[in-house]
């Protein structure tokens, strides 16, 4: 945990020295097996969300991203908190205005997306990589520089 800690503060650094935002993209954490269609998170998933605050506390994150579900709400949550940003939301769906706000920022940004929708906000950031995420997967840490040529660099949450 600490090496992915100490990669995202380098990275970081290294960004904000060239002048160019990153984009931490992350599924929703594990979500609660009851709750129908826009369930809470699991117990686990609130400890990923967690995780993901210790792990961006030092990252410039200056905007955050979630869709209108609980789910990624929960998930951005304690990074929120941690860094005293309040989160947007904007609809799964609409992944054209979350790619234009992306693009007006001067900072880092945290979005957390669902894993249907992050292989269309990678494509739309420029990165011609193609994503798939299964459905029992909830590691995926992608962290996409922005600018003329974007870049993607594709972590793990550790187990």
């Amino acid at each position: 945990m600490k090496a992915l800690a100490l990669f995202l503060l380098v990275f970081v650094s290294v960004s904000i020295a060239s002048a160019q935002p990153v984009v931490v993209i992350v599924r929703h954490a594990e979500k609660a097996a009851n709750g129908g269609s826009d369930p809470d998170l699991s117990s686990a998933g609130r400890a990923r969300a967690d995780e993901l605050a210790r792990i961006l506390k030092d990252s410039g994150i200056t905007a955050i991203f979630t869709s209108e579900f609980k789910r990624t709400q929960e998930t951005a949550a304690p990074t929120a908190t941690s860094i005293g940003v309040t989160a947007t939301v904007i609809p799964a769906k609409d992944t054209a205005a979350l790619v234009a706000k992306l693009h007006q920022l001067n900072g880092n940004a945290l979005v957390v997306g669902h894993g249907d929708t992050i292989p269309n906000i990678i494509k739309a950031l420029g990165i011609d990589s193609p994503i798939n995420i299964p459905d029992e997967d909830y590691s995926e840490f992608l962290i996409v520089t922005v600018g003329d040529k974007p870049h993607l660099f594709r972590l793990h949450y550790p187990s």
